[in-house]
């Protein structure tokens, strides 16, 4: 059983960007983790900004990555999925859930305060976060 006082993720170089390519999530991804948060089918508001929220963290402009940092990639996604409201129910935990998977894939572990990340995700979905850097730094926080 997990500590209370963490949110597992998944390596421990979070410039992983540097040593190799960067695995992302796809919208079957978002659905698969939506299915099992609430243990039903996710129903869909939106699937424009569901697809956005997973290619945000990919985005570039002129050769350059608009989010170099693996951090800055999963603050993207995050901010995305929290605030772009795709499914009708669970938005926020599936924000945190898919950054959480995220770092897992790209081989990171996530631990984080439980009262910490309800903090930010919940200033996230208030609209009183909206700085990719902002949340990218207190994700690096959180990270081994």
């Amino acid at each position: 059983m997990r500590s209370a006082s963490t949110v597992p993720c998944s390596t421990s170089s979070p410039d992983v960007t540097a040593s190799r390519d960067v695995e992302y999530l796809e919208v079957g991804d978002l659905l698969a983790a939506a299915r099992a948060l609430l243990r039903a089918e996710p129903v869909v508001r939106d699937w424009g900004a569901l697809d956005s929220a997973v290619h945000r963290p990919r985005a570039s402009m002129f050769g350059e990555e608009a989010y170099p940092s693996l951090d800055l990639k999963a603050a993207a996604l995050m901010l995305s999925v929290v605030q772009n409201h795709a499914l009708v129910d669970g938005n926020k935990r599936l924000g945190l859930v898919a950054v959480v998977v995220f770092y897992g894939m790209n081989g990171v572990v996530l631990r984080a305060p439980h009262v910490d990340v309800y903090e930010l995700t919940m200033s996230i979905a208030d609209g009183s976060t909206q700085d990719v850097a902002h949340v990218a730094e207190s994700l690096a926080l959180w990270h081994t």
